[in-house]
């Protein structure tokens, strides 16, 4: 009988994948809910979408840098010693965070300043945790892995902001003292494992090295395209800036629904990550990334015409479900096309793309509701997604036809600069 619930298989066979897994999942609980901490601080102390959107927006150059950074740096040194150095300092910035949330008046510069260099952490421990974590299994089963990463991911979306909409009440400060402790987690599982240079031998640190990165892009329409799709859907239909303005007026509750709000898709992701036993047997993923982003962009346009909660949660969470299969899909392209000597830059693009795509979105979301309504801004935004993915389909052929069972599976990834235009012969891996 053909599987469908979540293979397992790397946190069975591969020790040292298992506690990264357990203890980064800890991480990314304690993110998720300084996520939903930031916004309602904000939103509290201004009462403004759009000073709720700047967060992204102010978070935005600093993560791109830092993933650009983050894949140079992770491709020169010992990926487990750049996880102890960033997971500490994400640790202190959440503190800083605490201590400004527990004054009488909160300084929102502080928040926004202490959120960017934040971002900027993320963006270079990212890199080296995907390189890290996917240089540990073996080629054959990497689209498990990849799946177990997403899973990671969305029970910390779901577990995230339930436990903050919990925590708000007793104080927004005790939020990101929790998130604090969970990177003193994160950190103790790295300390578990061995030293992780990367395979083939370190790349000096600098531009030269960031520029290979972006030159292995060149004429690779496959990975071009799970770029592009994935800012189309962000940019476009991250509606998650208004969740607070929402919450509280649209549907009339308060911070218990602000929770829940934020937890929905990434509820619907979970379950999806849960039966993703099927997806290993898809030979085109790329297809079925254009699929599941029309979806997501169906399912936020409907989530910006309904006025019950519990509709809107099923949206949410349908579109969240969406979400996590395209980024499975997307993930298993980039990392099958790419050598581990490049792994961390290319995962750094990927990082980047991540990170600005719904900071964007949010900016995009905030503005538009300033100049004319949270429904209009979800439901705008939702549509346009659906018209950039029909063009990416469009426009991007090979990336939607591209074939994990054919010749590219095979080509030898470590030519830098060649294109799938001028395919290289067949050498297995």
């Amino acid at each position: 009988m053909p599987r469908m619930f979540l293979d397992v298989e790397p946190l069975r066979v591969y020790p040292e994948f298992r506690r990264l897994w357990i203890g980064f999942a800890a991480s990314q609980v304690g993110t998720q809910m300084s996520v939903v901490a930031i916004a309602l601080e904000v939103y509290r102390i201004t009462g403004s979408n759009l000073d709720v959107g700047l967060i992204s927006l102010i978070q935005l150059f600093p993560a791109i840098i830092g993933s650009l950074l983050g894949g140079s740096i992770a491709d020169a040194m010992d990926r487990r010693k750049l996880l102890v150095i960033t997971g500490t300092t994400m640790s202190i910035l959440s503190i800083g965070l605490a201590l400004n949330a527990d004054r009488v008046h909160p300084s929102l510069v502080l928040v926004y300043v202490l959120a960017a260099v934040n971002a900027a952490f993320q963006g270079i421990n990212g890199p080296a945790l995907t390189a890290v974590l996917l240089s540990i299994v073996n080629r054959d089963i990497m689209v498990k892995a990849n799946a177990l990463r997403q899973l990671s991911a969305q029970i910390a979306s779901v577990l995230g902001p339930t436990v903050a909409g919990l925590l708000i009440p007793f104080g927004i400060h005790v939020v990101f003292w929790t998130n604090a402790g969970t990177f003193v987690l994160a950190i103790g599982a790295v300390l578990t494992i061995g030293s992780h240079p990367p395979v083939g031998g370190a790349t000096r640190f600098g531009w030269k090295s960031i520029s290979e990165g972006l030159v292995f892009l060149k004429g690779r329409q496959a990975i071009q395209g799970c770029f592009i799709a994935d800012l189309n859907a962000m940019v476009l239909g991250m509606p998650t800036a208004l969740f607070p303005a929402l919450a509280l007026h649209h549907f009339h509750g308060g911070s218990g629904t602000l929770g829940i709000l934020y937890a929905s898709p990434g509820f619907g992701a979970l379950l999806a990550s849960m039966v993703s036993g099927w997806t290993p047997r898809v030979r085109r993923p790329g297809r079925a990334v254009v699929i599941a982003i029309t979806i997501w962009g169906l399912g936020i346009a409907a989530f910006g015409v309904v006025a019950w909660l519990p509709a809107a949660v099923a949206l949410l969470a349908i579109a969240g479900g969406a979400d996590v299969i395209s980024a499975v899909f997307r993930s298993t392209i980039i990392q099958t096309q790419t050598p581990d000597r490049l792994r961390g830059r290319l995962s750094a693009l990927q990082q980047a793309v991540v990170t600005a795509g719904p900071r964007l979105g949010n900016g995009e979301a905030g503005i538009v509701a300033a100049l004319s309504t949270t429904e209009i801004s979800v439901v705008s935004g939702g549509l346009g997604c659906l018209i950039g993915i029909a063009i990416v389909a469009k426009t991007m052929p090979k990336f939607v036809r591209y074939d994990m069972n054919g010749p590219d599976r095979f080509r030898d990834v470590e030519v830098i600069g060649e294109a799938d235009d001028d395919p290289a012969p067949a050498t297995p891996h």
